[in-house]
């Protein structure tokens, strides 16, 4: 797509090329993003090529090597790092239980995490905690976005004993975009290995791994990315690799395995890689990366989508009866808020109703939550803010009914 198209065609042409966008307004990436027609349609031809000629030859086999090789390629190129640092995964909880279980756990040992994690990162602690007798310890995140405060809560937990720091870029319930390279500067000087979970923030934020300072990042490929569910990567640092072991191993962990031992493993991070890949989802992924980075492009992407955010956030934030839960001075594209008198099921539910909303509440709370991305529009979320002021002024109980509508002589 041409850098020097006006943005209103690009917006067009963008959302042309993601049909899930017709469908209602889309505000649930931090879900599952909508994926891209190019996408869907080299993923139906590759399993329909599969279907029509089978998949047991050893040219299909190193076809789908070489793939898997571009999408480790693509996905390096959009987090910022070297080829040789990306293994490939099946979801962001993969990735994220490699860089728990892989260290010498001991009893009494310690883990820190925040108590705004997602289970993808948290269930491999809890497992850890249960099967090798580590002591979790959770921080409390400062919702608030003050950095000082949450940095002071880890400075207190991290001790001699910490081997690991498990925490998020950006916490999927708040929106909080967390202090990573403050945090990993504080872990490292006592020794812990920093582990962070990216599913909010690979390819709706600019990321840089290696200025993050972490050890490892884990991330997906159906949310901002784009692209198929069942896949996803992880980034090790090459100073790293050494001390994070491999959790499983198989055929693609090593270097020409044969029919007998000694193996030898990949000396970069496919050691990671244990089991083989759904061949059309490998294919989707690097397929949706691409599409991203080249057509779309990355600095318009972020820029769009960080300012329609900031945008809703502020235009929330002004309705009697809204609580915004996402600090404006500390986000991402995620707006998570909360509408007084409403439990967030009703909320959303009712926003869906008037508005065709494609978004989600937040478990356990009463929060609802925007995903607010580069496809959207700004006539729809002035939309979507303008239904929530309406429901505000509401309780459930006295909230009118949508008036109804005929169209083609059917009601509405």
């Amino acid at each position: 797509m041409s850098p020097f198209l006006p943005d209103d065609a690009k917006l067009a042409a963008v959302r042309g090329a993601l049909p899930a966008t017709g469908a209602g307004i889309f505000l649930n990436a931090g879900t599952a993003g909508p994926m891209p027609i190019e996408t869907a349609r080299a993923m139906a031809d590759f399993a329909d090529h599969e279907l029509q000629q089978g998949r047991a030859t050893y040219e299909q086999y190193l076809e789908a090597v070489e793939r898997m090789a571009e999408v480790r390629a693509s996905v390096a190129a959009i987090v910022g790092a070297d080829v040789g640092t990306i293994a490939l995964t099946h979801s962001t909880s993969d990735g994220m239980n490699i860089g728990t279980w892989g260290h010498d756990w001991r009893p009494g040992d310690r883990a820190v995490t925040t108590n705004r994690e997602h289970a993808g990162g948290l269930g491999p602690l809890v497992a850890l905690a249960a099967a090798r007798g580590v002591d979790v310890t959770t921080v409390d995140v400062a919702d608030d976005g003050d950095d000082e405060r949450t940095l002071a809560a880890f400075d207190r937990a991290i001790t001699p004993r910490t081997k690991l720091v498990a925490i998020s870029h950006v916490c999927w319930s708040t929106g909080t975009l967390l202090p990573i390279r403050a945090i990993a500067d504080l872990a490292h000087s006592r020794g812990a290995f920093v582990l962070v979970d990216g599913a909010q923030s690979a390819g709706a934020i600019p990321v840089n791994v290696g200025e993050l300072g972490a050890d490892a990042f884990a991330l997906p490929a159906q949310k901002w990315l784009l692209g198929p569910e069942g896949m996803g990567a992880l980034w090790v640092a090459p100073a790293a690799m050494e001390r994070l072991r491999p959790t499983f191993a198989g055929y693609f962990s090593f270097d020409t395995p044969g029919a007998a031992l000694p193996y030898r493993s990949f000396p970069d991070a496919r050691r990671y890689e244990a089991g083989n890949y759904h061949r059309p989802s490998v294919l989707g992924f690097g397929r949706s990366c691409g599409w991203l980075a080249m057509y779309v492009g990355l600095p318009w992407i972020h820029e769009r989508a960080a300012r329609l955010a900031r945008r809703t956030a502020a235009a929330l934030a002004t309705i009697p009866g809204v609580r915004l839960v996402t600090p404006s001075d500390r986000m991402a594209t995620l707006v998570t808020f909360a509408i007084a008198g409403w439990p967030g099921e009703s909320a959303l539910e009712e926003l869906a109703r008037r508005t065709f909303a494609i978004a989600r509440t937040v478990p356990d709370t009463d929060w609802l939550r925007f995903s607010v991305g580069f496809w959207n529009t700004e006539a729809e979320l002035d939309r979507v803010v303008e239904v929530v002021e309406e429901i505000a002024r509401h309780t459930p109980e006295t909230m009118p009914a949508r008036p109804s509508l005929t169209i083609l002589g059917q009601r509405d």
